[in-house]
């Protein structure tokens, strides 16, 4: 056993070595995070979770959105140039790991050579000459080299880049469904730009009517050539506004096509109704934001990203170690190459250290301290800015539907007041102009509670996109994961 220990102590020393990693292991920083929602209190219904995992616009119970939502996921341009992205952060890690194995490498060469002939004058006088010497020369030598991980130099590096790939990950994640978000709020929009139309279609036919009344009534002398001007006004406007609509709809179905990765010219959606509904979205409770969003979980993953190049700038301030070895064959003739007679090789070591770079080194620690607490702030303002996103929304909701609620009566008696007034001016009891109010009135709350009902809608899709969409951290990648 005395004899062997020369050799396993050496090679004990250097197992605890290579298990060097120098630089601070990760933890994630305290965020500032609220008990509760300060605008939680007033929904309706039952305590549930914040939103079902999986296909979160099934919410709305709208086949076609459904049908539209998938197809993002399967088209879409932007996405695809993300899960790229990911592949690329992959490639990298695995760039990264290959500095772990030792390099190994084969030539094999071959040399013609030789030197020139002279002439000179032999014994008595005699000439005589002398020709060159040629000579072949052929080699196969490989070679072997490896520079261990001491420091844990690309262990930090392997540690940062997989970090950096989950940032990509969730960077994927979060565009998906921004994507997503901006498609339901496009479609809800596209379906009140349908409701406009017919209310403005359905009004132009009321008030095509008041002008055939107002016509009559100046035929009979009871009504002035000014009221008919003002009511064939009414309808010339109101009509222009139905025209106006259409482009508005044909943009958004533009946008649509474009969301779902298709040419706006072979794309088309029906006219529909808007959904009257407004579904209830519990936000749950505030701490679980921070593994539902994925621009939060980036942002975590870019601060252990960081985190790993501060153990990459210190273990600059450490020698490495280079073990190299070589062994071949070289001969003049080829078949007889690989004869033991010919073979040669060598084995070698060294260590490097700088010892000066003017401080160098020192500002790449620095730096990539400062770039870690860098990442610790903006991780810190992207949840407070969570934060404040869902409680926007939740204070939008709200306060929409108590509008909602009165816009609604509003409109109930703008358009009693439209009946009445119109029967007064048949009975001629009013001016024309009382009817072309109460028209406008009613028309302009009716205007006005379908924009309520949009933003509804659009702030409730909000709530869901500052909710996370149902995603979760879990859905990140690990690092065995990473590096398939």
């Amino acid at each position: 056993m005395r004899a062997r220990r020369p050799t396993i102590v050496p090679a004990i020393m250097l197992a605890i070595l290579a298990a060097c990693t120098v630089g601070p292991d990760y933890a994630r920083p305290d965020a500032p995070v609220p008990i509760a929602y300060k605008e939680e209190g007033w929904k309706v219904g039952e305590p549930q979770d914040a939103i079902d995992r999986g296909p979160w616009w099934t919410i709305y119970q709208d086949p076609l959105l459904d049908q539209l939502e998938q197809q993002v996921e399967v088209s879409n341009q932007t996405l695809k140039a993300d899960e790229a992205a990911f592949r690329q952060a992959q490639a990298v890690v695995a760039e990264a790991r290959a500095g772990f194995f030792p390099s190994f490498g084969l030539t094999l060469s071959g040399q013609r050579s030789g030197t020139g002939g002279g002439t000179g004058s032999g014994a008595g006088g005699a000439k005589g000459g002398s020709s060159g010497r040629v000579q072949n020369t052929f080699d196969l030598t490989g070679s072997a080299s490896w520079v261990p991980d001491l420091w844990g130099r690309i262990r930090r590096t392997v540690e940062g880049d997989i970090a950096t790939a989950q940032v990509t990950a969730a960077d994927l994640a979060a565009a998906r469904l921004t994507l997503q978000a901006q498609l339901a709020t496009d479609y809800f929009e596209l379906r009140v730009a349908d409701e406009l139309k017919r209310l403005l279609d359905t009004s132009v036919e009321a008030f095509s009517l008041s002008l055939q009344i107002a016509r009559n009534q100046h035929a009979a002398g009871t009504a002035t050539l000014a009221d008919v001007a003002n009511a064939d006004t009414q309808v010339k406007t109101t009509q222009a506004q139905a025209i106006a609509v259409d482009n508005q709809r044909a943009q958004l179905e533009h946008a649509i096509a474009t969301l779902i990765g298709k040419p706006a010219a072979e794309f088309a959606i029906a006219r529909a109704e808007l959904t009257k509904a407004v579904p209830v979205i519990p936000p749950g409770i505030p701490s679980t934001l921070l593994e539902r969003r994925p621009d939060i979980a980036a942002a975590e993953r870019q601060m252990a990203a960081t985190n790993a190049q501060i153990g990459v700038a210190q273990a600059a301030f450490y020698p490495d170690l280079t073990l190299s070895a070589s062994g071949g064959f070289t001969s003049p003739l080829i078949g007889q190459l690989l004869n033991a007679s010919n073979s040669l090789w060598s084995i070698g070591s060294s260590l490097a250290e700088t010892v000066f770079d003017g401080g160098l080194r020192t500002a790449q620690v620095a730096a990539a301290r400062a770039s870690y607490e860098q990442s610790v702030a903006n991780y810190r303002q992207i949840v407070l800015t969570g934060f404040q996103q869902v409680e926007d929304q939740l204070a939008a909701l709200r306060i929409l539907a108590q509008q909602a609620a009165a816009e609604d009566a509003a409109l109930a008696s703008a358009r009693e007041a439209e009946r009445l007034t119109l029967n007064q001016y048949k009975a001629g009891t009013v001016a024309y102009t009382s009817v072309i109010i109460a028209q406008t009135a009613a028309l302009n709350n009716a205007q006005a509670a379908l924009n309520i009902q949009q933003s509804r809608l659009a702030a409730s899709v909000a709530l869901i996109q500052a909710l996370g969409g149902g995603w979760d951290a879990t859905r990140l990648p690990n690092a065995a994961q990473v590096e398939n």
